[in-house]
């Protein structure tokens, strides 16, 4: 857990990384950073972790998941995430940045997807013209040059998810006819060599993955079509997709995902997601051979999670609380609500 990991001369001081959380009704309309976020990503800086992947920020007004996401489709964005990376670096943490186009699970009106389709009964998106495909790659790469000058480590594409790439991935929403139809990893691919072609091949480019999409063979299939464009595999779910592991596995079904793309490429770095909650849980995942662990739900408890399980120290575990967690904004309008998980952590390190 303590050994470092190197990705394209970035090099990560341990094996815990902080996943992409959006901090939902922080930013507003604009999408700037505030003091809040700052104050957030720095505290997980202090708190150990390795790696800290800025929350999915848009790459354009219009691709947005949400409308008080984080932006950077303009370079006044650059001001304010600068204050992020400054705030990590201080503290030894490597920072990469999410940039997301949210596809068909967007909130503009007619969002865009590979092909005509209806997502979760909500947004009818419409399928791209080869135009605006090669607008939205380009997108992607102005978007990770400002991240660039931003003073990111990295950039991570979100491909997973139901989002944009994630829909290119898979056979479920991708029913187009053309080239990107017929090589379901083409989007991302192109998308992959813009980027560095904006930033140069020594800027870590990597890419938040489905491990099932929908299938599992279907997941290592694309992750064998993008591994020359990649740095780094982050491997989640995938949009519309069937998860399962073995009965004897003991991580989640994207724990197992990983561990089964980490073995069919073992040179490439590979990031595990999930229910990775416990000093046990961190120990299993990384016996599946992966590189990097995750914390999601447990940072929120404890932002110094990493730095207290290295130090074999009390650390807070997340309760998996029904409906009730401030990685759910729908669940947390009521700022009166506490996480029950960081209540019962604080109780434990004042004793």
């Amino acid at each position: 857990m303590q050994r470092s990991l190197n990705i394209k001369g970035v090099t990560i001081k341990n094996r815990f990384a902080v996943p992409p959380m959006v901090c939902f009704e922080w930013s507003d309309d604009n999408g700037y950073v505030t003091d809040k976020n700052i104050a957030h990503y720095t505290e997980y800086a202090k708190g150990g972790f390795g790696l800290i992947i800025v929350e999915a920020t848009a790459v354009t007004k219009r691709s947005r998941l949400a409308d008080t996401e984080l932006g950077i489709w303009d370079d006044s964005h650059i001001e304010g995430l600068i204050k992020i990376t400054d705030a990590v670096h201080e503290y030894g943490s490597k920072v990469f940045i999410q940039l997301l186009h949210a596809g068909g699970n967007g909130i503009d009106t007619e969002p865009d997807a590979p092909s005509d389709m209806i997502y979760r009964n909500v947004n009818h998106a419409k399928e791209m013209s080869k135009e605006c495909i090669k607008k939205t790659i380009d997108d992607f790469a102005k978007a990770a040059v400002r991240a660039k000058k931003a003073g990111f480590d990295g950039v991570e594409l979100h491909g997973c998810h139901g989002y944009l790439i994630s829909n290119f991935f898979n056979s479920r929403t991708n029913k187009r006819s053309d080239e990107y139809g017929e090589n379901k990893a083409l989007f991302a691919i192109e998308t992959l060599k813009a980027v560095k072609e904006a930033c140069g091949d020594s800027f870590v480019t990597g890419i938040r993955f489905g491990g099932f999409e929908p299938l599992l063979e279907d997941g290592l299939k694309n992750a064998k079509a993008i591994e020359a464009y990649t740095d780094f595999i982050d491997v989640s779910y995938g949009g519309d997709c069937d998860a399962y592991a073995p009965d004897d596995f003991k991580c989640s079904p994207a724990v197992y995902a990983a561990k089964m793309i980490k073995e069919s490429m073992p040179e490439m770095p590979v990031f595990c997601v999930h229910n990775i909650n416990s000093k046990e849980d961190v120990i299993n995942a990384l016996n599946t051979g992966v590189d990097m662990v995750d914390i999601g739900k447990a940072s929120l408890v404890d932002p110094h999670f990493a730095k207290h399980l290295l130090n074999d120290e009390e650390y807070g575990h997340c309760l998996h609380c029904s409906n009730y967690c401030r990685w759910n904004p729908w669940e947390m309008k009521d700022p009166g609500k506490k996480c029950p998980g960081a209540i019962k952590f604080a109780d434990i390190v004042l004793k």
